[in-house]
């Protein structure tokens, strides 16, 4: 579960996250996340963009997506 989020200190586009651990047998975050990945779909990176879009997140997602088109190797993942 998550514990605290805050901006780190030489990055202010990086962001830290405390996490809790929880069990493997959490059925209500089992539930949610398996909904999450059903209404976001994609994986990685991608994944992440599209929940900073469906939260309202445009800016944040707008910048992880600059930087993963600056970072990708090839035409394809590009086009992707």
């Amino acid at each position: 579960r998550v514990v605290e989020i805050k901006q780190t200190a030489n990055n202010n586009r990086l962001w830290e996250v405390q996490l809790n651990i929880t069990g493997d047998n959490d059925q209500q975050l089992s539930t949610l996340t398996n909904r999450i990945k059903e209404e976001i779909g994609g994986r990685g990176w991608q994944r992440m963009g599209k929940l900073m879009l469906k939260v309202g997140h445009f800016n944040q997602a707008e910048e992880l997506y600059k930087e993963l088109l600056e970072n990708v190797s090839t035409d394809s993942d590009r086009a992707f």
